[in-house]
């Protein structure tokens, strides 16, 4: 018989096996959770994100050295790559949503460099709403453009923004949206009519445009020709423009709205020598790909994909006939102060037949070509075009020249606007 006394202490004891059981687990459950803490802490996988500065604008201090340890200071540098795959990611898939609390990171009475035909609110516009649309894909997250990353990414780097007008547009913006929170004294802009460069000095980094509206040469690249029937296209010349684009890191083209000045275009093999004598015309489409041609073979015989990266920037769309988006009182873009609503709407101002063109030409390349896709989020801004808060041959447009809707540039943007989200988009492809 075993008295209770005993048998209460067996029980309450454990056998050595359980113990050195017990004891293994509890090692291992120490070893999991401290891999667990260095898997969590470190970045290949997680991301933390500081806190960023707000309204944090360098030339407002006054003083340059505190603005510089600051700017290094409080500098997040972040990877956005695992936030997005340009491949994963359908940009012209999604719509523009209206958020007030969406600042521009810019404006255009504090950016110095911004061409009078783009500064809509420093020539009399009144409403703002157009600040506040943010383009938000359907399928992704497209990150918000982040100037400290863009200069980090471009650190040691030549960007060049080759191209017309509009390229002009998208170089503007890139350039006022990191140039705010750049010390004076670490940055300097040498303006021309063919070629212009922004410098970021501490970063040994420019941003620069180069003026080819066709890409290839014209008798109008540098003494513009208005009277559209007179432009000759040098259809197979690019290497008196294309020598200035060797030893570049980034280079990002476009050329379209030059093109759909007619049903036909005049081309022009070899010289200029014979003037009106030696053209041929043929339709756009076919002129445009004889062109785009040239171009494709001059980024393959000279590029090094190791060394370069290419970027193309789609067609920015026209609104020049208000009857696409319903509006049937023939006013252009004028008085517009609303993104389309319509999903996926497709004006007139863009010319399927010309991405078509594209698309098939960079296939054939040796050299990876990425596409800004722009047009089709473009399409539904028709309130952001610069209309009449702008300037025509050098002049600002009167009060009563406002009031006519036929002087309405539909072509161009404002800034800060649309091209913004332009480069918001090539920021996070690179």
């Amino acid at each position: 018989m075993i008295s209770s006394g005993l048998m209460k202490h067996r029980r309450g004891k454990l056998s050595f096996p359980i113990i050195i059981i017990i004891v293994c687990v509890l090692v291992f459950i120490a070893v999991l959770y401290a891999e667990r803490l260095s898997f969590i802490s470190s970045k290949s996988i997680f991301k933390f994100k500081t806190c960023q500065r707000k309204n944090t604008n360098p030339k407002s201090t006054g003083d340059d050295k505190r603005v510089e340890e600051e700017y290094v200071l409080n500098a997040s540098w972040i990877d956005d790559r695992f936030d997005f795959d340009s491949k994963e990611c359908n940009v012209a898939n999604g719509k523009w949503v209206f958020n007030h609390s969406i600042k521009p990171l810019y404006i255009d009475t504090s950016c110095p460099y911004i061409d009078r035909q783009f500064s809509c609110v420093k020539n009399g516009r009144i409403d703002s709403d157009y600040h506040h649309w943010e383009w938000q894909p359907k399928d992704c997250t497209l990150p918000r453009f982040n100037p400290e990353l863009a200069l980090r990414k471009l650190q040691g780097k030549r960007v060049l923004f080759v191209g017309d007008s509009l390229q002009r547009n998208q170089w503007e913006s890139f350039v006022c949206l990191v140039e705010w929170i750049i010390p004076e004294k670490h940055k300097s802009m040498k303006l021309g009519p063919i070629h212009s460069i922004f410098k970021v000095k501490e970063y040994n980094a420019t941003i620069e445009f180069y003026w080819a509206p066709y890409i290839v040469e014209s008798n109008t690249d540098i003494n513009i020709i208005g009277d559209t029937r007179k432009r000759i296209i040098k259809v197979d010349a690019i290497m008196d423009r294309a020598k200035n684009w060797s030893g570049v890191d980034i280079l990002v083209f476009n050329t379209y709205v030059w093109w759909m000045s007619g049903l036909r275009i005049k081309l022009l093999w070899g010289s200029f020598a014979n003037g009106d004598e030696g053209y041929e015309e043929f339709d756009t489409p076919i002129a445009y790909k004889l062109a785009l041609k040239t171009w494709a073979n001059w980024v393959d015989s000279t590029i090094n994909p190791n060394k370069t990266r290419v970027f193309f920037t789609t067609m920015s769309p026209t609104h020049t006939r208000s009857e696409d988006w319903g509006n049937k009182k023939d006013t252009r873009c004028f008085n517009e102060t609303q993104p389309v609503k319509k999903n996926k709407h497709w004006g007139s101002g863009s010319d399927k037949r010309i991405m078509s063109i594209v698309a098939k030409v960079v296939k054939k390349m040796k050299v990876p070509v990425t596409f800004i896709n722009i047009t089709q989020i473009s399409e539904y801004r028709i309130d952001g075009h610069s209309s009449v808060y702008t300037e025509n041959g050098g002049k600002l447009l009167t009060e009563e020249e406002r009031t006519h809707p036929h002087n309405a540039d539909c072509i161009h943007w404002c800034l800060p606007g649309v091209p913004d989200t332009w480069n918001q988009i090539f920021l996070a492809m690179l």
